[in-house]
C-alpha cells in the first residue's frame, strides 16, 4: 500500500523562512531511515504558496488563483510517498517525522494513494489496464501492489 503523508505549512514556512540546520539534519536522518527500511518512494518540501497557483472551476470554466492564499493551516509543506504494508505502518512512520519544540500547530495527514490494484481485475478492461502499466513502466513507476 502507498500512503503520503503530507506536512502541513504554518506562517514560518509561508513566509520562506528556511528551516534550522538541525531540523535539516534531523530530517535527513529520517529520511535515511525510511530509505533503508525500503519504504520510501519520495520525500520533497515544497515552496511558500506565494509561488504557487489553484485552479478553480466553476460553471464549466477554470480561473488560475495565484498564491500566496490565506489560511497557511491548510496549505502543505512538503511531503513523503511510502510504501508499507498498512495504514498504521504508515501511521508509525509518520509518528517518528521530527518536528522541533514550539512548533505547535504544524500538522501530518496521512493518506493512502489509490493504486490500479485497488481496482478489482474484472471491473477494468484489458486494454485499460495494458495501458497504465506500459505508462508505468515507461516512467519506471512500480507496479501497483509491488
Amino acid at each position: 500500500m502507498k500512503f503520503m503523508i503530507v506536512g502541513k505549512a504554518n506562517a514560518e514556512t509561508e513566509a520562506g523562512v528556511l528551516p534550522s540546520q538541525e531540523l535539516v539534519d534531523n530530517m535527513h536522518a529520517y529520511n535515511e531511515s525510511l530509505a533503508k527500511a525500503g519504504v520510501l518512494l519520495a520525500a520533497e518540501g515544497l515552496y511558500p504558496s506565494s509561488q504557487g497557483a489553484r485552479i478553480a472551476y466553476s460553471g464549466g470554466r477554470s480561473t488560475v488563483i495565484d498564491g500566496p492564499f490565506a489560511e497557511a493551516k491548510e496549505l502543505i509543506a512538503g511531503f513523503w510517498l511510502i510504501q508499507v504494508k498498512s495504514r498504521e505502518e504508515a501511521i508509525e512512520w509518520a509518528l517518528r517525522v521530527p518536528v522541533p519544540p514550539g512548533h505547535e500547530g504544524i500538522g501530518l495527514d496521512v493518506w493512502r494513494v489509490f493504486d490500479a490494484s485497488d481496482v478489482p481485475d474484472d471491473s477494468l478492461p484489458a486494454d485499460e489496464r495494458a495501458r497504465e502499466e506500459a505508462l508505468r513502466e515507461r516512467l519506471g513507476v512500480d507496479q501497483p501492489g509491488a
